[in-house]
């Protein structure tokens, strides 16, 4: 119970962050063409730098241990969100299948997720997201970027992947940590104060998401209220999942958090590239991410009972 009274008191910090981005929009203190541009500081800035600044401190046998452990969580939890998905929309038809089956699978992990997983477990937590990460972007842009464009260069896939920003925190972050390499203080100031970016930064990016959007309008479109209660169903049965197989622990329950948040915010990205409906993109990241605030706390409440 105290987990989720975290979790709550923190998804609603993040809201009041979303409030921020949302009344800038609104009074025209911020213009909403500058979504890109936050954007792109978050992606290539913000985020890496908060992932390597987690691996900067003393390896801990331990930890070292439940990577592969997390690894092999994390593939699972992914794979069971795609399993279900496509059972829940095998009978669907329609140009907009792909965007929906996307929007279903591949959650929010690095906007909505690495803000919560540092509150409630901090630098050792972040250890363990990152591993989920490397997995959600290798199977987003092979499984996910052929389901939205109907076929995968493998030579296109290699050099997304390769030039991900994310992974190659990820790759750095990990041969500081393996190798114990000393990191001057002022290198490592910098990394944490860009990387406590993050949070604000993602929630001003959702917060002019949502201003730019008719909640109403959303609210009543059909294929959205299918991605909500998928994306309600997919940490459900990965809750039982783990359950059912005796997985427990920090690394289970960072995988289980991120697998629960919202649809990814690149849904609507991939949407306006590849001529999907861009309202129902945007949609089913809005919706999502605002339902999070009851998801997030239930499925946090959960976890000490695993």
């Amino acid at each position: 119970m105290e987990l989720a009274i975290i979790t709550a008191k923190q998804v609603v910090i993040l809201y009041c962050l979303i409030l921020a981005g949302f009344a800038g929009v609104k009074s025209g203190v911020i213009k909403p063409e500058a979504k890109k541009a936050f954007s792109n500081l978050l992606l290539y800035l913000a985020v890496p730098a908060m992932v390597i600044h987690s691996y900067i401190s003393k390896a801990d046998r331990s930890v070292l241990a439940r990577l592969p452990q997390t690894f092999a969580f994390s593939v699972l939890a992914i794979l069971a969100g795609l399993a279900i998905t496509m059972l829940c929309t095998c009978r669907m038809k329609g140009k907009e299948r792909p965007i929906l089956r996307f929007a279903c699978i591949f959650s929010n992990a690095a906007y909505m997720g690495f803000p919560l997983i540092e509150a409630l477990f901090s630098a050792e937590g972040l250890i363990y997201a990152s591993v989920y990460v490397t997995v959600f972007n290798i199977l987003l842009w092979t499984v996910g970027f052929g389901m939205i464009t109907g076929t995968v260069e493998p030579k296109e896939v290699v050099r997304t992947v390769c030039t991900n920003p994310v992974l190659i925190a990820v790759v750095i972050g990990l041969v500081i940590y393996l190798c114990q390499i000393p990191v001057p203080e002022v290198i490592e100031q910098p990394l944490a104060l860009i990387g406590n970016m993050n949070t604000p930064l993602s929630m001003i990016i959702t917060g002019m998401m949502i201003a730019g959007s008719n909640l109403a309008q959303m609210l009543c479109d059909r294929r959205i209220l299918s991605v909500m209660g998928i994306r309600m169903l997919i940490p459900a049965v990965c809750f039982a999942l783990f359950f059912a197989c005796g997985f427990s622990g920090m690394a289970a329950g960072v995988v289980l958090l991120l697998e629960a948040c919202p649809s990814a915010a690149i849904t609507s990205v991939f949407a306006v590239q590849y001529s999907y409906d861009e309202e129902f993109a945007a949609g089913s990241v809005v919706i999502t991410t605002l339902l999070s605030i009851v998801i997030l706390p239930v499925c946090a409440m959960l976890l000490p009972g695993m």
